[in-house]
């Protein structure tokens, strides 16, 4: 099914060009402080959690559960859902919901990442497994 959706490009930084280069392999990373051991989601080189530097790149599976999320159903794009996912690593991420049926959503349900195409690297979204 072709994507008549268009997207944004993401805008890089040097804390996140190795994220953005590993989702155009279809790959979603996420941090590991090698301090405390907690992973953490959005990419960045000092850990929220310890505020330690040591970090480490870490590829995600990919998979986790709606945690939260709202249906938009009117808005000048369409209607869309957004909401959080939380990884089988930890972290949770705030997200949209694409290629599934908006109004089947529930807390709790199984969903994975897809990458979806940009006029830079592909930006991550979540759907029903």
């Amino acid at each position: 099914m072709a994507d008549a959706k268009k997207y944004p490009t993401p805008i890089t930084n040097p804390e996140t060009v190795h994220f953005w280069e590993q989702t155009a392999k279809g790959k979603l990373m996420i941090k590991r402080c090698t301090a405390c051991g907690e992973a953490h989601y959005f990419p960045r080189s000092i850990c929220p959690f310890c505020f330690s530097d040591k970090t480490v790149w870490e590829e995600s599976s990919g998979e986790g559960e709606i945690y939260t999320f709202s249906r938009m159903r009117k808005s000048a794009s369409g209607p869309y859902a957004i909401g959080y996912v939380t990884l089988k690593e930890g972290p949770s991420l705030l997200t949209n919901f694409v290629d599934c049926d908006m109004e089947k959503l529930k807390i709790g349900q199984k969903v994975k990442v897809v990458f979806k195409a940009t006029d830079g690297a592909p930006l991550p979204f979540f759907t029903v497994v």
